[in-house]
């Protein structure tokens, strides 16, 4: 069993701009308050690319996730494929993705974001990497796709799981991992995440700030800045635990083991 300080971020946008003033700053916090590792999210040709960079700038405690987030599908092209393709035969890039639907902001066409959908499920089925999805308002489409690769690709995470008991139900079904991020400590939209966190088997269960989003709602202090950081990652932990019953580090133990196989990610 892992120690509680061993906690593993597996979604964090390193490489949004709001990190950039004090970027050593915030792996410095990261480290000490546990989290020993942590997955770097590649959300388009360019976030991808950077992504990749930290993990190779940080290797041990930094990786990489290479994929088009939805919102990007309109930009999906024949050259965005093969750097995605060249990126993921690398050792530090992880997963496929982020890659999935949104319907919730549709800034990318329905049928862009199903197309950009696809093409990624075929790199993760052609690399044997594990997908890192999302999927917001539009779940029917979402498991049409995973559905048509089911049984090629490896593994999967739906990252940031938000939604009803019956869509948590298909994705276990369909042996997908789920991610837990602050969206559960949220009294005003993450009140029935408390009551699926108790159906996520541990072996199925990660957690994840998606830093700079999603700052705990009922964090206090909260910082000025109003910005999430992958040192809050306890303060989510200790959500997921109290939601399932059960003690913080037993919780803390299984995430970090679950993660470490998932991403097979070497010891910190």
């Amino acid at each position: 069993m892992s120690r509680l300080s061993d906690l593993i971020d597996i979604g964090a946008n390193l490489t949004h701009e709001s990190f950039r003033p004090d970027f050593d700053a915030v792996l410095a916090r990261a480290r000490e308050a546990g989290v020993v590792q942590i997955v770097v999210t590649g959300a388009s040709a360019g976030g991808s690319r950077a992504a990749h960079a930290l993990a190779q700038a940080h290797r041990g405690f930094l990786h990489a996730t290479a994929g088009v987030h939805p919102h990007h599908a309109h930009e999906y092209d024949d050259d965005t494929d093969a750097l995605l393709r060249e990126l993921a035969a690398t050792a530090e890039v992880k997963a496929v993705g982020e890659t999935g639907l949104d319907y919730f902001r549709n800034y990318s066409p329905h049928a862009a974001q199903i197309e950009a959908f696809d093409r990624q499920l075929a790199i993760a089925v052609d690399c044997g990497k594990p997908l890192f999805l999302h999927q917001r308002d539009a779940h029917a489409d979402f498991i049409a796709c995973l559905d048509r690769a089911r049984g090629r690709y490896s593994r999967a995470v739906v990252h940031c799981f938000t939604g009803t008991r019956d869509e948590l139900v298909d994705y276990l079904d369909r042996d997908c991992f789920i991610g837990i991020t602050g969206w559960i400590c949220d009294e005003r939209r993450g009140l029935h995440l408390r009551e699926l966190a108790r159906l996520i088997p541990a072996d199925r269960l990660m957690i994840e700030t998606d830093a700079p989003y999603l700052l705990p709602r009922d964090l206090h202090p909260k910082p000025s800045h109003r910005r999430n950081e992958p040192m809050f990652l306890g303060h989510v932990c200790a959500a997921v635990a109290a939601a399932r019953g059960e003690d913080m580090a037993v919780t803390a133990a299984h995430a970090t083991a679950t993660a470490r196989a998932f991403f097979a990610l070497p010891p910190p």
